[in-house]
């Protein structure tokens, strides 16, 4: 008990303001001067509190997708929070102390890896496993603490929820049971639920007419997006444009051909339309339908380095622009892939429901896919994106794909 209590959401949500904001008031102005804030001094505490439980708030929403709990992940997401909440507090002309926004950010970012560094260790779900159908294939994934029960009985042992497959209940006992495990307020998980919420993927090999409505995306979001998308492109132009200018000459320098190669891709609805690149490998090569891997000698030497820059994705920005794309979501393939999967892989096509993006959650979760089995992995990573696309999903994409760019994960 003592444990759920003090990680509870709120409750840690209260000691970190104390931990992030009072903290640091009171080590650079002391309890007097809390007492009886100047102008600057209240609008600075007001401002990091906001900024704190913006930043503890939109992380603990990451948070829930897999792999999640990171550095990596934390310092951009708290960074960005204040950043933009400096950004208002001067837009207004608000008289505030700066000082107190920089170490508030820096003690959010403190108290929010100590938070996740401990939810991660002693917060580990503690699941009863009905030994029937797929839930025994849950033992094998990390981050939980999970025990087969081999009778409908839980033996006074504390469970913080029961995973049972639901399409494989044997008999009248098992059901009984787990309805009294509802009544008795132990929440009941389908194995599929759980499956995906622990491993970021959605099976594709029993997809229930279920499965097809929960995987069509919202309306309201695909507009909404379509803006960011926008906006991201129009602010970041004045960056990207040099380095565009600058990759087109490099090319064109190294090897005869064009800067940029286009090639027809398969986007929503299953419709071909032409994507753009920076070309990587030697003209008379970019136009071959094969996997591309790793040493692939086709590859030039600026090709290597803007694959893992991940720079000769840029041009997609007029894809992105002409509505084709967007920025996060499946990758398009080519025609020829598509219809070779699509014999090869149960609702293949599906993936099509959305617009491609340049990078999205299969990417920064496994790479590019160079076989049929990693093919298969990767569709099922996104059947998860499109299931549960929002905007905490997107931003933590975002994260991922600057550490992808980092460390050269994935490229191809």
């Amino acid at each position: 008990m003592h444990e759920q209590i003090l990680l509870s959401p709120f409750f840690t949500l209260v000691l970190g303001a104390l931990f992030s904001v009072s903290l640091p008031v009171w080590l650079l102005w002391g309890v007097e001067q809390m007492s009886t804030p100047d102008s600057g001094q209240r609008h600075a505490m007001i401002a990091a509190t906001v900024a704190y439980v913006i930043s503890y708030r939109t992380l603990h929403t990451m948070f829930r997708y897999p792999g999640a709990r990171s550095v990596v992940h934390i310092v951009p997401q708290v960074m960005l929070v204040f950043g933009l909440i400096i950004l208002g507090t001067l837009l207004l002309r608000l008289d505030m102390s700066r000082l107190l926004m920089v170490v508030s950010c820096v003690m959010t970012m403190i108290w929010c890896y100590i938070d996740a560094t401990i939810r991660s260790r002693f917060q580990r779900p503690k699941l009863a496993l009905v030994p029937f159908g797929s839930g025994a294939e849950l033992l094998s994934l990390p981050g939980i603490d999970a025990r087969i029960i081999k009778e409908p009985a839980l033996d006074d042992r504390r469970y913080d929820g029961l995973v049972a497959d639901l399409d494989a209940i044997p008999d009248q006992r098992w059901e009984r049971f787990l309805t009294q495990c509802a009544l008795s307020r132990i929440p009941v998980y389908h194995a599929r639920q759980m499956f995906e919420s622990l491993t970021g993927r959605v099976r594709i090999t029993h997809i229930s007419e279920n499965h097809m409505g929960s995987l069509l995306p919202s309306p309201t979001y695909e507009r909404m997006k379509y803006l960011f998308d926008l906006t991201i492109i129009l602010v970041t132009l004045p960056l990207v444009l040099p380095l565009a200018l600058l990759t087109a000459v490099l090319i064109r320098l190294e090897s005869p051909g064009p800067a940029i190669f286009t090639q027809e891709r398969v986007g929503q609805g299953n419709r071909t339309f032409r994507i753009y690149k920076f070309r990587s490998m030697v003209a008379s090569d970019v136009d071959d339908a094969q996997f591309a891997s790793e040493n692939d000698q086709r590859v030039t030497r600026i090709g290597n380095i803007i694959r893992k820059l991940r720079i000769d994705e840029i041009p997609q920005f007029i894809n992105v622009l002409k509505g084709e794309m967007s920025l996060i979501g499946p990758r398009p393939e080519q025609r020829a892939f598509v219809e070779r999967f699509d014999e090869e892989i149960p609702f293949y096509s599906y993936r099509h429901v959305v617009r491609p993006g340049i990078t999205g959650w299969a990417q920064v979760m496994q790479g590019y896919a160079a076989s049929a089995d990693a093919t298969r992995l990767k569709i099922e990573l996104d059947f998860y994106y499109i299931k549960h696309c929002s905007l905490a999903l997107d931003v933590l994409i975002v994260f991922r794909t600057i550490q992808t760019i980092l460390t050269g994960f994935g490229a191809r």
